[in-house]
């Protein structure tokens, strides 16, 4: 997001950054792609079925020596009067507060203590220095005179009409959002991923110098955290929906998106015996030749899927239901949660600047690709009268050999594009339109998209 490395845990600090240090905050914070996109007129926005003050859509606007300061409650007590928590700095700081549409979850970081959440009635906010930032985020609005709303339930969020709205905040979970396959559809509950990503570009677009929009699809990460394979993969679809919406709201002609992820996980797919059309949720049709046991073709290398065995090894699953939503895929490694893992991800492109994104490069040159796709880098030289084979340009369509598996076809983009213009990278997970518009989309995931 920022374009530099950072310690861990940390965000939007470069490597003078040290954990929970405070003052250390002071002297190596960065800008992030939200700045750069403001201070070029862009409108901004993050949506995410995580918290927004979470790891990855606060990196967009914080300044933090841990990411685990969402709230007050969360840092040492010496720490307070000199560092502002994330949610505060979303509401109260740059470029957070000027920060058009924020859908997400997390409302028990935005009110005290002493007052009880709308959604779940037993259960209070985190905060212990008195502050209802939903209020402080509603009084900025008004006394900016913008045409602001604050939602948290799906019934409010479908009345909001993008014509009349320039911010937008949507909290729709006291944590983070619901997996979709348990979501309440209904006027009571949430809006999915797609929805959110949908209406956040119907609010943005509107800009005439463009907008960047963040999507994070970061449930994918939690369930793989929790050997949850069902799960993952059907948020996943999820984040599929998202996509599709987004394409139907942009043109490649002048809108990058980009599709990628921070990290991938240490899920494996394999089998001896299992033919095309198999169920990807279900078990090799041949048992394991050493134990003689049957197996899945998802497994993981390490998690609380380890847990299930026995004093005479691993468990015997003959008779399970494995495509169940709440099957635990097995683990060779135990552990309380599933780490993740070390290889390479890959990187999506389609639009303006999308032939930037190919072979391996590190992480912290994607915000810097973007950024000069996007025409705000520091040197935009090359955006005063850029050449037809400029970054600004429309990239050349991408070999066939190049497209990556999982692509949408290019029966499905006719209407929009003939299939062309995509370009990808084994080199790291992103996946962003750029040009007039940006939209980035992570796979944890995230969607990074600029106009």
């Amino acid at each position: 997001m920022c374009g530099v490395k950072a310690n861990t845990n940390t965000v939007g600090l470069d490597n003078r950054g040290k954990y929970e240090d405070c003052m250390s905050s002071y002297t190596s914070r960065v800008t992030s792609l939200a700045d750069w996109a403001q201070k070029h007129g862009k409108s901004t926005g993050i949506v995410t079925n995580t918290r927004l003050t979470h790891g990855t859509p606060s990196a967009l606007y914080g300044h933090s020596a841990s990411r685990y300061w969402e709230d007050d409650s969360k840092m040492p007590s010496h720490n307070r009067a000199a560092c502002k928590d994330l949610a505060r700095q979303l509401v109260e700081d740059d470029p957070g507060r000027n920060i058009n549409v924020l859908l997400g979850g997390g409302r028990r970081h935005w009110i005290p203590t002493t007052e009880y959440d709308r959604e779940e009635k037993d259960q209070t906010g985190r905060r212990t220095d008195g502050r209802n930032l939903l209020d402080a985020w509603v009084h900025d609005k008004k006394s900016r005179d913008l045409h602001a709303e604050y939602v948290w339930n799906k019934g409010q969020f479908d009345n909001v009409d993008p014509a009349h709205t320039d911010y937008l905040l949507g909290l729709f979970g006291y944590s983070h959002l619901d997996f979709e396959v348990d979501r309440n559809k209904g006027p009571s509950g949430d809006p999915s991923l797609a929805e959110m990503t949908v209406k956040a570009i119907q609010i943005l677009k509107k800009n005439p110098h463009g907008f960047f929009l963040m999507v994070e699809a970061g449930r994918i990460d939690h369930a793989h955290h929790h050997n949850n394979g069902r799960r993952a993969l059907e948020e996943i679809g999820g984040l599929e929906e998202a996509i599709l919406g987004a394409l139907d709201q942009t043109s490649s002609s002048d809108t990058l998106m980009v599709l990628t992820a921070d990290h991938s996980h240490v899920f494996t797919f394999g089998g001896n015996n299992t033919p095309r059309g198999h169920p990807i949720l279900g078990m090799d049709t041949e048992p394991s030749d050493l134990d003689k046991k049957p197996y899945t073709t998802l497994l993981y290398g390490n998690g609380p899927g380890y847990a299930h065995t026995t004093p005479n090894g691993r468990q015997d699953i003959t008779g399970f239901n494995t495509q169940d939503i709440n099957f635990v895929q097995q683990a060779a490694v135990p552990k309380k949660y599933e780490t993740h893992g070390g290889e390479d991800v890959p990187i999506y492109a389609q639009g303006p600047g999308s032939h930037l994104f190919s072979g391996t490069v590190e992480q912290s040159y994607i915000a810097h690709a973007i950024a000069y796709a996007a025409c705000i880098g520091d040197d935009n030289s090359h955006c005063e009268k850029p050449p037809k084979d400029d970054a600004c340009a429309v990239a050349p369509a991408a070999p066939t050999s190049w497209r990556p598996v999982g692509q949408a076809s290019t029966t499905h983009n006719d209407h929009k594009n003939g299939g062309k213009n995509w370009a990808w990278s084994a080199g790291s997970r992103a996946w962003s339109w750029t040009a007039c518009h940006y939209i980035t989309l992570l796979m944890l995931p995230v969607i990074l998209t600029l106009r």
